[in-house]
This record gives C-alpha cells, sequence and structure tokens, in this order.
C-alpha cells in the first residue's frame, strides 16, 4: 500500500523554498522523522513524516517552491497487524465525532480526578493532627476597631474547637471560604498575606536536633573568633585589603546548623546539594575549612591576597578558587536569581532524564538589605508557578543594610513574608529564639505579641545595640501588662532574650520542615543581630558592615562571649586557634561531614567529553548558496537544526530564548523538540494543526524564558556550568537582541566568566545600522567592546555561512572536547544576501580573527594601469559591513585604478588578545628574537594605507591601532542609532561604501596619488555634504 506525505499547515506562508531533502528513495522511515527542510527568509523548518514505511517516490528537489498540501513524497507502507488497522481506522475518525470523543474522554477524567482529590482528601483529614487548645478563658486586649468583643470571642471560640476537632486543614479552609464570601457580598477585604510577628512553627511543632549542642557550640564559637582573626590579622598588616567581620557574626549559627545537619556534599553516589553562600559571610567558610584541615594557617593569612599562589579571595569567586567555591554571588542581587534557575534547571535536567531525581536541594542565603535588589525578588514568581521545591531560600535579617536599617520605620520581616506568600512559597519565619517561648506561653492578654507587631526595626536595631535595662524601659515599659511578665527577670535575663536566627535548635526547626517541604519552593526569613558578639566596636550598630578592626578591648570581649579558650596573649597577638586532631571538636565536625557525604563548598567535576559532530554537518555550510540569499541569523537556526540530528550532540543541546523564537526563525524548534514545562501542556495550542505549533512538554528541550533577559542568562549560566554542577556537559545556546545582552546583564556576563560556564551567545540582529528601522534602544553598536571586558569570553563577528560555521566548529572543540572555559558571543545579522563558497585553507585564520578576502594582486582583482604598484589600499571589514568594504574596493579599483586588498575581520577583539599576548611576551625576554602579533604579521606582507569599517563604534576596530603597520584610519557607527532603512542608516553613520571610497581617496591624498579636486568630485557625485553634521553629536 502507498501512502502519501504532503506538505502540512505551514501558516501564513506560500510558495516556500525546499532548501533540504533529508531522506533518499529505498530508506525506511518512521513518524516524526524529518524529510525535508522548508525555509523562507524568516522561518527555517524541517517537515516530520506522518506516515512509516520505505520511500518510494521523492516528488520534490532542492530549489522547488511549495505551499500547504503539495505532494513531498510517497512511501510504501510496511503490513499492519489487526491492531494497528484499528488505530488507522481511529484515526480517520470525522473531525466533529473526534471533538465529541475527546470532550466525552475529558468528561471522565474530570470525574476521575474529582474523586481522586475526595480520596486525598480523606487521607488528608486522618493526618491533619488536631491542635490542643488551652482550656484558659480569653481576655482579648483593648483593640479601637473591636466594636463587640464578646462576638469577636465567639468567633475565635469557634474556630478553637476546629482547631482542637478536625486540624488545621480544616480550619484554613473554613477562613477562606468566609473570606471568599465575605468578598463576594461587597466587602474588599481580601486574605492577609501576613502572619503576627512571632515564629511560623510553635514550640510543640520543633523537631529536635541530633547533635550535640555543646560541642556544636564550642565549633561555632571557633568558627567565629578564627573568621574574625582572619580578617582583623590581614588588615593589620594591609590596612588597604578591606573584610567583612559583621555579616558572618550575624549568620554563623545558620550556616552551622547547615554544615553540621543538612548539606550533603557530591560523592559518586549523589550529586550533592548546591550552596549560594551569601558573599559578605566568605570569611566564616575559610574559618571552617581551617577547622576541617583543608586549609592551613598560611592560606588565612592570604586572605584578600591572591597574586601569589595560595590566597583567599575576598568572596566566593570560582575562577579565583576553582576547586573551593561553586557560585559566585557578588554583585548584589545575582545570587537568589541564579539559584532559582540552578534549581528550575536541576528539574529540567530531571525532567529529561538527563540526571536521576536525588532530592538534591539548591540554598540560597541573602541578606535582607541585599532584598531591595530587583533581581533577588525578580524571578520568585517563577519559582512558585515551576513548583521549585528542591530550592530554600535563607533570608539573614539582621536589619541592617550598609549604611543604616534597611526598614528603620517598618518591618523587613513582615515585608518580605507578604512578596514571597503571595508569591506562593511556603514562608517560615525564625524570629524569636527558645528563651522567649515562656514569656510568649505566659502573654495570655496578647499585649506581647500586640508589641512585637508594633515595633519597627530601627528600634529592635536600637534595643541590642544598649543594654536590658534599656530593652526593659523602652520596649516592655510600653504597656503594663508587658512590664509585668518580665518583673521577675533580671536585666541580665532580659539581654539573654535571643533572636531566632541566633538559636540553633528554632535554625534546625526550620531547616527540617523546608527539606521535607513538597510542591512550592520555600524562604525562611531569620532574625539575626549584625555584629553578633562584637561588643561596641559592632554588635548592631550602623557602621559595622564596614567593620574590619577591632581593639584589644574588643577581642577580649568577643573571646569571652564564645568562651574561646586562649590566653590574654594569644588574644593580643590575635592567633588562631584549631583544637588538637584527635579533640572531640575536631573528631566530632569531620563526622559530621563524613555522615553528609564530604566538605563544602568545594568544587569538581567528572563529566566526560561530548564526542565532536560529523564534519558534514559543518561542511554543508562552506558552498555557495548562489543566488539564494539569507541571513547569517538563519544560517545558524540551521546549523543548530543539523546538530539536533547527531545523537551525541542532540540530547546536550540547551536552546534558550527570550521570546523571539520567531523573530530568529526558531519556531520550527518547539514542535521538533518541545517547549520545557514542568506540568506538560493542560491545554490544546490555537496552532496544533500547523508545522510549527506551540507545543509544550515535560521533556521539552527549548527553555522559552518570555521576555526576560537575566533570567535567560541566569538559565544559561546554569546549563553552562552543569559539566560541575551535574557533572554532564551541555551546550547552552541563548540568541537575543544583541543590544539586549551583554547592556542588558552586564552583572550576569561576567558572573558567567567567574563561573567558568561554557556555551554560547549569540547576539542575533546585531549591528547599528543592520536592524534598521528598530531604532534607538534596539541598534547594538557596542555589544562586541563589552565582550572584550571578559577575560574569557571569545567573541566574533562573521559575514559569511562559512566563517560561522568554522567558528562554532572551534568552539565545539574547545569547550566540549578539550574542556576549556571559555564561552562563545558570536553576533549575527537579519540582513539577507548571497553566502559564497568558502575559499581554500582560510579555516585557521578565521579562527585567528582575519584572513584575506580579496588579493588584489590576484588575477580577478588585478588593476591593469595601477596608480602605484607598489602601494595598496588595505580594507578592512567585518559582519555586514564587509559587504559595502567589498563594494568600494570595486569602485576604487574601476574608477581611480588602485590595487586594493580586502580582509574579512572575524574578530578585532581576537587579534588584539593575540598582539598583547605576543607583545608582552617580547617585553619579559629580551634575549629572544621577537615575534610578530598576528595582524601584524599579516598585513606587512605588502605597503599602504589601512582602512577598518565595521557596523561597530569605531573603538572596535580602533584597538588595534598600534599594531597596524602601516597608516590606520577607522570608520565606525559611534552616536545613537535611530530608525530608517539600511541605506539611509550607513550613510548617515558614514559607513557605506561611499564613505569608505572617500577614506581610502583620503588617504591616497596623503600618499600624493590624488588630489583634492578628485575627492570633492566623488563627495558631489555619491551626494556626500561637505557641512554634513558629525553623526556622534545627533
Amino acid at each position: 500500500m502507498t501512502n502519501q506525505l504532503n506538505v502540512p499547515d505551514i501558516g501564513d506562508f506560500e510558495q516556500v523554498e525546499i532548501v533540504e531533502v533529508i531522506v533518499k528513495v529505498g530508506e525506511k522511515i518512521k513518524k516524526n522523522d524529518p524529510v525535508v527542510t522548508l525555509e523562507s527568509d524568516k522561518s527555517s523548518v524541517e517537515v516530520p513524516s506522518e506516515i512509516e514505511g520505505v520511500v518510494s517516490n521523492i516528488n520534490v528537489k532542492v530549489g522547488d517552491k511549495v505551499s500547504k498540501g503539495d505532494l513531498i513524497l510517497e512511501v510504501n507502507a510496511e503490513q499492519k497487524n489487526d491492531s494497528e488497522e484499528l488505530k488507522v481506522k481511529k484515526e480517520k475518525i470525522p473531525k466533529d465525532t473526534e471533538n465529541l470523543i475527546r470532550e466525552a474522554e475529558k468528561s471522565i477524567e474530570k470525574k476521575e480526578k474529582r474523586e481522586v482529590v475526595k480520596s486525598i482528601e480523606k487521607k488528608e483529614k486522618i493526618v491533619d493532627t488536631p491542635i490542643k487548645i488551652a482550656s484558659e478563658k480569653y481576655n482579648l486586649s483593648k483593640n479601637s476597631e473591636d466594636i463587640d468583643v464578646t462576638e469577636t470571642k465567639e468567633w475565635i471560640d469557634s474556630l478553637s474547637a476546629v482547631l482542637e476537632t478536625d486540624g488545621s486543614k480544616r480550619a484554613q479552609f473554613l477562613i477562606k471560604q468566609l473570606i471568599e464570601h465575605s468578598y463576594k457580598q461587597g466587602s474588599d477585604l481580601v486574605l492577609s498575606r501576613n502572619t503576627p510577628y512571632i515564629n511560623t512553627i510553635s514550640p510543640d511543632k520543633e523537631s529536635k536536633s541530633p547533635g550535640d549542642q555543646n560541642i556544636e557550640r564550642k565549633i561555632r564559637s571557633l568558627i567565629r573568633w578564627n573568621a574574625a582573626a582572619m580578617v582583623v590579622r590581614a588588615n593589620k598588616k594591609f590596612p588597604e585589603l578591606g573584610g567583612h567581620i559583621g555579616t558572618f557574626a550575624s549568620a554563623a549559627t545558620l550556616y552551622d546548623v547547615g554544615m553540621n545537619h543538612f548539606w550533603r556534599a557530591k560523592n559518586n553516589k549523589f550529586g550533592g546539594d548546591l550552596i549560594y553562600f551569601q558573599g559578605h559571610s566568605a570569611p566564616g567558610m575559610y574559618a571552617r575549612a581551617f577547622l576541617e584541615g583543608r586549609l592551613n594557617e598560611k592560606q588565612l593569612d592570604k586572605f584578600r591576597q591572591e597574586v601569589k599562589p595560595g590566597g583567599l579571595s575576598s568572596y566566593p569567586h570560582p575562577w579565583l578558587m576553582p576547586n573551593f567555591w561553586q557560585f559566585p554571588t557578588v554583585s548584589m542581587g545575582i545570587g537568589p536569581m541564579l539559584a532559582i534557575y540552578q534549581a528550575r534547571f536541576m528539574k529540567y535536567l530531571i525532567n529529561r532524564g538527563l540526571i536521576k531525581d536525588q532530592n538534591r536541594k539548591v540554598w540560597a542565603f541573602i541578606g535582607d538589605g541585599e532584598t531591595d535588589e530587583p533581581e533577588s525578588l525578580g524571578a520568585i514568581g517563577l519559582a512558585a508557578r515551576e513548583k521549585l521545591d528542591n530550592l530554600i531560600f535563607v533570608v539573614n535579617c539582621n536589619l541592617q543594610r550598609l549604611d543604616g536599617p534597611v526598614r528603620g520605620n517598618g518591618k523587613i520581616i513582615q515585608e518580605l513574608e507578604g512578596i514571597f506568600r503571595g508569591s506562593g512559597w511556603n514562608v517560615i519565619k525564625v524570629i524569636w529564639g527558645s528563651y522567649w517561648d515562656q514569656l510568649l506561653a505566659k502573654d495570655k492578654t496578647g499585649h506581647l505579641v500586640k508589641l512585637m507587631n508594633e515595633t519597627v526595626d530601627g528600634e529592635y536595631q536600637a534595643y541590642k545595640a544598649r543594654n536590658g535595662l534599656y530593652v526593659r524601659e523602652k520596649f516592655f515599659g510600653k504597656y503594663p501588662e508587658t512590664k509585668e511578665l518580665v518583673s521577675a527577670l533580671s536585666d541580665k535575663d532580659i539581654w539573654r532574650l535571643n533572636r531566632g536566627g541566633h538559636d540553633p535548635h528554632k535554625v534546625y526547626a526550620a531547616y527540617d520542615q523546608a527539606s521535607k517541604n513538597v510542591g512550592s519552593p520555600t524562604v525562611i526569613i531569620a532574625k539575626t543581630i549584625k555584629g553578633y558578639g562584637m561588643g561596641k566596636s559592632g554588635e548592631s550598630v550602623n557602621t559595622t558592615h564596614q567593620q574590619k578592626k577591632m581593639d584589644t578591648d574588643d577581642l577580649m570581649y568577643y573571646r569571652d562571649r564564645f568562651d574561646v579558650p586562649l590566653t590574654d596573649k594569644q588574644v593580643q597577638e590575635i592567633q588562631y586557634f584549631r583544637p588538637d586532631e584527635n579533640s572531640p571538636e575536631i573528631k566530632y565536625l569531620k563526622e559530621r561531614r563524613l555522615n553528609l557525604g564530604g566538605f563544602i563548598p568545594e568544587r569538581t567535576t567528572y563529566a566526560k567529553p561530548i564526542k565532536a559532530p560529523p564534519k558534514d554537518i559543518f561542511d554543508s555550510f562552506k558552498v555557495s548558496t548562489g543566488q539564494k540569499e539569507m541571513s547569517t541569523t538563519m544560517v545558524f537556526v540551521r546549523l543548530l537544526t543539523n546538530l539536533l540530528r547527531d545523537k551525541n550532540v542532540a540530547p546536550r543541546l540547551v536552546p534558550i530564548i527570550p521570546d523571539e523564537a520567531r523573530t530568529f526563525g526558531m519556531e520550527g524548534f518547539f514542535k521538533k523538540i518541545g517547549i520545557y514545562a514542568h506540568e506538560g501542556q493542560k491545554y490544546e495550542p490555537e496552532d496544533s494543526e500547523q508545522l510549527s505549533s506551540y507545543r509544550e512538554d515535560k521533556k521539552g528541550q527549548v527553555l522559552e524564558e518570555g521576555i526576560n533577559e537575566a533570567g535567560s542568562m541566569s538559565s544559561w549560566i546554569a546549563a553552562g556550568t552543569a559539566y560541575s554542577n551535574h557533572d554532564i556537559e551541555m551546550i547552552p545556546i541563548y540568541l537575543f537582541y544583541s543590544m539586549f545582552g551583554f547592556q542588558r546583564t552586564g552583572d550576569f556576563n561576567w558572573a558567567a566568566g567567574d563561573s567558568q560556564s561554557r556555551g554560547f551567545l549569540i547576539g542575533a540582529t546585531s549591528g547599528r545600522t543592520t536592524l534598521a528601522g528598530e531604532g534607538l534602544q534596539h541598534q547594538d553598536g557596542h555589544s562586541h567592546i563589552l565582550s572584550s571586558t571578559i577575560p574569557n569570553c571569545v567573541s566574533y563577528d562573521p559575514t559569511y555561512s562559512y566563517e560561522l560555521a568554522v567558528i562554532v566548529q572551534d568552539g565545539m572543540r574547545r569547550m566540549y572536547e578539550d574542556m576549556e572555559s571559555v564561552f562563545y558571543y558570536i553576533t549575527t545579522m537579519n540582513e539577507n544576501y548571497q553566502q559564497p563558497e568558502i575559499p581554500k585553507g582560510v579555516e585557521k585564520n578565521i579562527v585567528k580573527g582575519m584572513y584575506l578576502l580579496e588579493d588584489g594582486g590576484a588575477k580577478e582583482y588585478k588593476v591593469v594601469k595601477a596608480i602605484n604598484k607598489d602601494r595598496r589600499l588595505r580594507l578592512l571589514g567585518s559582519g555586514t559591513i564587509l559587504r559595502e568594504v567589498r563594494k568600494a574596493a570595486e569602485i576604487l579599483r574601476k574608477e581611480y585604478s588602485v590595487v586594493v586588498d580586502v580582509w574579512s575581520v572575524t574578530s578585532f577583539n581576537e587579534l588584539r588578545r593575540d598582539a598583547l599576548a605576543v607583545c608582552r611576551e617580547n617585553m619579559l625576554h629580551p634575549d629572544k628574537k621577537a615575534k610578530l602579533p598576528f595582524v601584524t604579521e599579516q598585513l606587512s606582507k605588502q605597503k599602504g594605507p589601512v582602512i577598518a569599517t565595521t557596523d561597530y563604534m569605531k573603538a572596535y576596530s580602533d584597538q588595534i591601532r598600534e599594531f597596524v603597520p602601516d597608516s590606520y584610519r577607522v570608520l565606525g557607527t559611534d552616536g545613537f542609532g535611530r530608525s530608517d532603512s539600511r541605506e539611509q542608516l550607513r550613510h548617515f553613520f558614514e559607513v557605506d561604501s561611499k564613505f569608505v571610497v572617500l577614506a581610502g581617496l583620503t588617504e591616497l591624498k596623503e600618499l600624493g596619488l590624488v588630489n583634492a579636486k578628485e575627492i570633492l568630485a566623488h563627495m558631489k557625485a555619491t551626494g556626500i555634504n561637505l557641512d554634513k553634521v558629525n553623526p556622534l553629536n545627533q
């Protein structure tokens, strides 16, 4: 039986060209196997087979233009058994009947879901532990808003009965129903996102730590001391080094509990939890590693002294300490966002079956002041939508930022609670330590909680900067009821009333509950004191953050406060302290980490290289397209399509798109490999019948990030560091408007370099004049200058398809075979033009940065009567402007008899990088023969002026000036972009062929080869105004 395969619904397109026939006659094909590739001027897409069998006839060829319904090929179907025949019949059911069946199936499915939900609710009701309510009478504190205290009491009594009988879930359900009913009746009251200013977990619900609290306190004290000593010693030697003591002092307990009981290290059986440490707390991590024996005293004494080997970086920097730190978390705000996308990428890898689900967690530590950075909270909605229950934020609320209180007139904990809970997070507040439990239990009137709710953070900060008497008078003294509560307590007792973030019992309970939470991310908001234990030098005072020195009295106080076993002399000498290897403390410390799989932080990788894709994948882009025109953006999309056919490379590709797939012609990937969605697709897309329909899938490969460059870059970094964090090499390819890449996400790009990320960044639609009508905010003329600032970023601006193929092939080799920690930034354009065949033997020079494209001495470019045979005009160009340069060369040859060489410069950045390295080598080795930079070597082969023209600022090409052996002039697009045609814009910015010719003639005039009259004639003939305003000033 012969079946026919026709062109499916391709949307609004008609007469679309076939650019590739993938199958052959006699070849066996399966459903969804690609058979041909269609390409319009805006999109490239594979047509998958809808039938199975052996290809008997192919009715199309490359170059044919087809529309919906046209015959592509014929297939001899294999003999089917009865069940397959039934399946075929089912597929041919009329559309109306099929819709009826689908509706019926949905109805049955809904009924089954309702039954499952009822079953679950029954089970939940059984396990929902009733809450015992104390049988004491309620003495409600007076509230000016309460017009009927008796009625209020009745409602509270009713709710208490429900809690005691049916548990919290039933109580929450009833409250929700009441609020919804009130809203329907016209009340604008909505459910409050805030709870009272007390701990989320009540004392009777706290899980108890199995650890030895006495030993853990001793270990914590030693870590505190060594961390402070390290900073003080460094600044005693070199006062300019800086450092921070106060942040870790406030967070020591938060880290200690995690290290001793929760954070599992990576080993040969487990992938490890991932911890994003708060940047300013780095000294504490070094101090712990010192006790663990991973760092020694010499290394601690090299804190912030990294020029010589063995130094310790100021903050977490994987580039500087590649075996220690995993994640850069400074500058502020990038850590939280990177952590969210790391947790999402972990789920992505699990759902795609690339790594095992081992219930690993991502923990991110954040300062409360850091939450003012938009990036800190900008992606918390995504974490909730994606149900990232593998993500735990710990916000260290010490109430202070660098200059003063975070919210002096408000309450940062309550603010964050509302934001996170409103976004769908599980919120756990750890505000008060265990010493408060009895006071809260005795608060029968509710005045203590009322007082806690009323007090603002500026007051709370001041209390801890004073003493117990001050707290008694200013805090408890506000109400007679609260004053009475502490009447039996001494001022010393009041001063001991601790905050939750310094109480290991409270912290353990919070971590335990967070680790067990299912279905949503968790945030633990812990209240601490900045500079905890530092005394008058820095405890809870506005200058704490800058504190890097402590005098002898302060150090003595610190020692005594935490019972550090040092003599006065040892304190005066600021000695470190590490107990004997066989001491209970060291044994306990190592035993805890051994039980949790090893040490943290530690950066390792066991990823295997990816086998190189076949050479023919790239070779197909090295031939001429003939009369067919296409943009380099489309070339890249087609290259990516080819890579998706390679069994080794395909599963590792991670296409990342910031809601611009249709702009870049990538919509064909939607159906081919699917868009990642953690819940799959719950709806039928309106374009489901089309070839490029919007298909979401739990195993989808495309990360469609929406209009979100920061999130896209965060995903790219997560994928680009998977070789270390998940022991699997992934190939992230992030395509974006080039203007919104390096300019929009500069901090993240820098962090990518620090993280040693690998992958491709594709600045599509690049060039200040190439994007044409989009205007000032979209037109990129400087991304290559920005990319040049990142040491391990390799950047290129190719013109032709073969250049792009060679560059990508080299990048695949360097990053995924040689496993070199670099990443590539490549700009592509949306301008269509013919793509020529690759010249012979230019591959190496394409990678190095430049190659001779048109040799003025070659037969095809030779001038019969040259005005000077010994002097050539050397024209350099890159990107689409290279085509303007080639036009100019033709004019100069024909109209002025000038011998012209044209060089394609694929990367001015790579040329400069090589040149600087060579010059440095020559400087350091004066006894050896000096080498020539590559660019100098190439341009020294001939003599004559050199002119470079690009679609970027002049500074981009000007950076090689000192290495050019002749006079050098640059043309570029300095100034703000604007909307118009490419022709008009290139003339406005003075980079079209007319201005290239003008620049060439100007250089020749300096050599006495042309005169001013000839130049003026050219200007008049080409419409160049002598009084044209500088585009930089317009």
